[in-house]
């Protein structure tokens, strides 16, 4: 017969189970980083994507430029 520890066990194991489960289904984010441009849609070069590694990265060079140009 389980006592409560057990069924407090069981419990916590079937819900980590669920939440390694609902991880796994999401779709992975590369930490900012895209492989096209998202205003103009061209590649991003894999150099910028290193160079801005841990930054983010969503636009290619000549994009980034003319956003800050626009903005400051």
């Amino acid at each position: 017969m389980a006592d409560n520890a057990d069924r407090a066990n069981d419990l916590v194991l079937e819900l980590m189970e669920r939440m390694e489960q609902a991880l796994a289904a999401r779709t992975p984010v590369m930490s900012r980083m895209a492989v096209d441009c998202e205003d103009c849609g061209d590649p991003i070069p894999p150099k910028r994507l290193e160079a801005m590694k841990g930054q983010g990265c969503t636009l290619c060079l000549e994009c980034q430029g003319y956003h800050e140009r626009r903005v400051g």
